[in-house]
């Protein structure tokens, strides 16, 4: 996916973004990834089979590091690569994404399609679980996003689960370390987003109304973050 034209396009403007502002993306297609997602199926079918292919790895490590992590929930938004585990067939799943996304969808027993926009409203359920989304955001965008979340889950017993990288800024560095700060640079080629050390995700959470929130490690760019209501 990386390597596509496509994609390889918005790296050449860069430096244009620095001096004027506004997303390498934009400035390559005239418009952002979304909106030509939305209309260019060629485009659409290899970010998505990019997104696929790195769910499965991380997936993997997530099932592996936090199986108890989904055993109390019932509802769940954005559930098939948790549904995929038949370790959860209590848990109803819901996926939220972009009409042009769920349209060509893969079908999931126990998970129910749901075309919509997660900036406007997400559907109400026990738990959302968010991988590798609020990093393509700015901080304007995540915490609207983030207090949508909290619109959508129960005030006393409802979490967020988020699955992103959490940059470090101390010397104990791990394998992944390199590709963390390169798939930085990723975000400000393609979207509008960057990855996060954990105080600008703290920032993020207190805003959207997430006070509360841990971290757990995992064996992969990301970690998993943990975020309850205030």
């Amino acid at each position: 996916m990386q390597n596509n034209p496509c994609f390889v396009a918005p790296w050449r403007c860069l430096s244009q973004c620095i001096k004027e502002g506004g997303t390498a993306f934009s400035k390559a297609h005239g418009c952002e990834l979304w909106d030509l997602a939305s209309r260019n199926p060629e485009v659409n079918g290899i970010f998505n089979e990019g997104m696929a292919c790195t769910s499965k790895i991380v997936m993997r490590a997530i099932l592996s590091h936090y199986k108890d992590g989904f055993n109390n929930i019932r509802s769940l938004v954005d559930a098939a690569g948790v549904l995929e585990d038949t370790a959860y067939p209590h848990i109803k799943g819901i996926n939220l994404d972009l009409p042009h996304v769920v349209a060509t969808a893969p079908k999931y027993e126990g998970v129910s399609h749901v075309a919509g926009n997660m900036l406007d409203a997400i559907p109400n359920a026990d738990a959302i679980f968010m991988k590798r989304i609020l990093h393509d955001w700015n901080d304007e965008s995540c915490v609207e996003i983030l207090r949508n979340c909290k619109i959508a889950i129960p005030e006393k017993t409802g979490k967020l689960i988020i699955a992103d990288i959490v940059l470090k800024t101390d010397d104990h560095c791990d394998k992944f370390d390199d590709i963390r700060m390169a798939m930085d640079l990723v975000m400000f080629a393609l979207t509008c987003g960057k990855e996060r050390t954990e105080q600008e995700w703290k920032k993020l959470l207190e805003e959207g109304g997430f006070s509360r929130y841990k971290i757990i490690k995992i064996p992969a760019l990301e970690s998993i973050i943990e975020a309850y209501p205030e």
